[in-house]
Parts: structure tokens; sequence; C-alpha cells
């Protein structure tokens, strides 16, 4: 299998009809089980491989590949961690509260639970670390945010440098304002399959009935829309005043955090009897992606 042996899964004893059987339960994640074979190959071709043997292999408890892992991203990790955290000691705590969860120490009903199973190979491994990593962040500021008594947040609130910029930084400012606009530019069709998924909890196939095509469609949509809304957030920040790096970390922010009415952006005029005469599917005579 081509793939596999793109992979160098077998370096981490994957076989290739272990290592087939994964990319088949990708792909029927995200393309669904009606999908043609064309459109599995050119899903199968975009993944990360490499990047996915190897952290399914340390998922799997595998020492080499847990070796090569720590190799690439131990200094990567902290890093990053530093990026978010903004303070060393922070960072290092940080970067080290990750570990036990990546390499799978803990149980579950006997089998070993890894963070890097839900690694799936469609971005870079960097950047799905880095996205667990800022998770990892702002949970552990809320929990400890929840335990202070009013009276230690009052003398301990000056001390909080990093988590107060995820919330009320300027740079928080801007990106509520960079988020509004983009969200606000986007047509009628694109804000119905976006509430449809995300707020309205539809599936992909339910969100395809209803504009009469076909799931991998809505599947496409939604990740070209997500690169196209961070692309457009991007840049509306930097024309706020930020630096390209500021506006690619602020992205690491918690949804939940913004003060953005997301639903009131996205259900306006947002109904399937809107697209009477617009399709999502490319080259199919239909309105283009």
């Amino acid at each position: 299998m081509e793939l596999h042996a793109r992979s160098a899964a077998a370096a981490w004893d994957l076989t290739a009809a272990d290592f087939s059987r994964l990319l088949l339960d990708i792909a029927s994640k995200y393309l669904g089980a009606n999908a043609t074979d064309g459109e599995i190959q050119t899903f199968l071709a975009s993944l990360r491989v490499e990047e996915l043997a190897l952290a399914r292999a340390c998922a799997a408890g595998h020492e080499k590949a847990w070796e090569l892992f720590l190799t690439r991203y131990r200094a990567r990790l902290y890093e990053m961690a530093l990026n978010i955290a903004r303070e060393a000691s922070a960072a290092r705590d940080l970067a080290d509260s990750i570990y036990a969860s990546l390499y799978g120490l803990s149980e579950r009903a006997g089998q070993r639970v890894s963070k890097l199973s839900f690694y799936t190979g469609r971005g870079s491994l960097e950047g799905w670390l880095r996205t667990v990593l800022a998770q990892e962040f702002v949970n552990r500021y809320r929990k400890q945010r929840h335990n202070l008594s009013l009276e230690e947040k009052q003398e301990e609130g000056a001390q909080f440098v990093a988590p107060t910029q995820v919330e009320t930084t300027p740079a928080d400012s801007r990106l509520e304002q960079a988020t509004d606009e983009a969200l606000g530019q986007l047509p009628a069709e694109d804000r119905f399959v976006l509430a449809s998924y995300y707020l309205d909890g539809r599936t992909l196939a339910e969100t395809a009935r209803s504009l009469g095509v076909h799931e991998s469609t809505i599947s496409r949509r939604l990740e070209r829309l997500g690169k196209a809304l961070r692309k457009q957030i991007v840049a509306a920040c930097t024309r706020r005043g930020m630096s390209r790096r500021q506006a690619e970390e602020a992205l690491e922010v918690d949804v939940r955090d913004l003060q953005v009415s997301v639903r009131r952006h996205l259900v306006q005029d947002s109904s399937p009897s809107t697209f009477t005469n617009q399709r999502l599917s490319a080259g199919t005579g239909e309105a283009p992606e």
C-alpha cells in the first residue's frame, strides 16, 4: 500500500492492513458512508500520513515512536507553551502537564487512553499539539479561577498575567472585532452551513440533505470555510494593529471567551429556502464552493 510505505508505519509495527483500517475509519468520519472511491482516495492523499502513523504508534505505547516524538517535538512544545503562558516556569509546567495525557498513562475499560489517538492527520501534528496546549491552558485557568475565593481573586488578580491576556487584553478586543467582521461578511449559504453543523448540532448528512447535496460536499465546505475564516480574521486583526504572530496566537482563544454573538451572525437569513438556485457542489453545474 503506497500510503503505508509513505507513512513509515512499518517502523512502528503498524501493518498495512491495520493502517488501511485506520485510514478508512478517518475517511468515513469526515466523508460519510456514501463517499465514492475517488473522494476517499483524494481525501486520504491529503492526510499527513507520516505524522499520523507516529502519533498512533505513540498512542499505542510504542517506545521508539515516543522517543522520536520527544526528539521532534519536546523543544517545540516548550516554545509553544511559552508563547501561550508568557512566563518560563508556567510554560514548563504547561508543557509537562500534557505529557501524561499524550503518552497514555491512564486507562479506560482496560484500554490505554492517549490524546494522540484523536489526531487524524488532517493538519500538522505541531498545529494539533498547539491547540491541545492552548485548551489545557484555558482549562487550568478556569479551574484555578473557579477554586479561588472572592478575596483570593482580588489579592491574586494582578498576578494572572497570562490568563488575563486570554480574556481582557486589547488583543482580545481586536480579535472580537475581527471575528465579528468576518462572520458578518459571510454569504447566506455559508452562514446556514456553519449554523446547521456547529450551532444546531446537525450531522453532515442532515445538513447535506437540507441543501440537496452529498455530505462529503458539506465536509469539504466546512473545511474550506474554517481556513478562509481564519485567514480573514488574521487579516482583519493585522488591519487593527496586531502583528501576524499576535493574530495567530490570539486565534487559540476559546470561542466561548469572545464577546461575539456568533448565532446572531450565522442564523440571519440562513435557511435552505433562500438557496433554491444555489448549491454547494463543485463541478455539477451548481454554484461553486
